[in-house]
């Protein structure tokens, strides 16, 4: 009995492995893809049947891009409404989501509700009226048109609320015995134990932000205001793509968040796990 249950736990691991290997090769194939893809000549990245390996490696399609784009504007523009994007957000849907977790309020659950309706709604619905509010105020071709719609999320303010919620109340009473009012409380010791929430919306809205395309394309027509994913689809032609400098582009333009979310992945996956444990 011992040895059966001993391989039928063996097998039970290998099946696990193998389901995960499998998993790990169709997350990896398109980056792989995109690669090869980019160091190919033109004729070889669209020959059909596919070619998957070049003959020679085309380094210069990397070297293209820059002459095609200003590349480096584009990654600028991205850094800077990413990074005020990821502040604003973790500063305000904290703040909210220790209201709605920790401050007894009339109206505290509709709000809430209320709050969370928004997620039901699809993003394309709020373009017409966010870029109307953006033509009223004048900040149509400019990055503060990138930068406000995001500096709020309802999800942010979700992810966090349920984060603080597993923390004990006990922290709270022995701080207001200490006399500490509700900011401090919120300042210097609930948001530190919520580090780890921090961590991944912060990777959430990294990445929302960093690929979001559909929005700049609306707000912003002028090239020294464009942003990565807005900047990288004019290589499009309209009768002609080149597909090897679009994938090195693209390889470029998704390289930071990659080496994010690898540096960051421990924090991540313990502010998800954590999240919802206690409702």
């Amino acid at each position: 009995m011992t040895t059966k249950s001993h391989q039928q736990k063996s097998l039970q691991i290998g099946l696990i492995h193998l389901i995960l290997i499998l998993g790990a090769v169709i997350m990896v194939t398109p980056f792989i893809w995109m690669f090869l893809t980019s160091v190919k000549t033109l004729g070889e990245s669209t020959a059909i049947p596919p070619v998957l390996f070049p003959k020679s490696f085309q380094w210069s399609n990397y070297s293209k891009v820059f002459l095609n784009l200003p590349f480096f504007t584009f990654y600028w523009n991205t850094f800077i409404t990413t990074l005020i994007k990821v502040v604003g957000q973790l500063i305000i849907c904290s703040l909210a989501a220790y209201a709605f977790a920790r401050i007894a309020f009339p109206g505290r659950h509709f709000f809430f509700i209320l709050m969370l309706s928004v997620l039901m709604v699809p993003g394309q619905v709020f373009l017409i009226p966010q870029y109307m509010i953006m033509k009223d105020f004048g900040w149509l071709n400019s990055l503060t048109a990138l930068i406000v719609p995001g500096l709020f999320s309802a999800f942010g303010t979700f992810l966090l609320r349920q984060f603080f919620m597993t923390l004990p109340h006990e922290l709270e009473e022995a701080a207001k015995l200490d006399g500490c009012n509700q900011f401090r409380i919120y300042w210097q010791i609930m948001l530190p134990l919520a580090k780890s929430g921090m961590v991944a919306l912060a990777i959430f809205t990294m990445l929302w932000s960093w690929n979001d395309l559909m929005w700049p394309l609306i707000v912003n027509s002028s090239p020294d205001k464009m942003v990565l994913s807005a900047g990288i689809a004019f290589l499009e032609g309209e009768h002609k793509t080149n597909y090897t400098i679009i994938m090195a582009g693209s390889l470029m333009a998704i390289l930071p968040m990659i080496v994010i979310f690898f540096v960051f992945q421990r924090s991540f996956i313990q502010g998800i796990a954590f999240t919802g444990s206690k409702s």
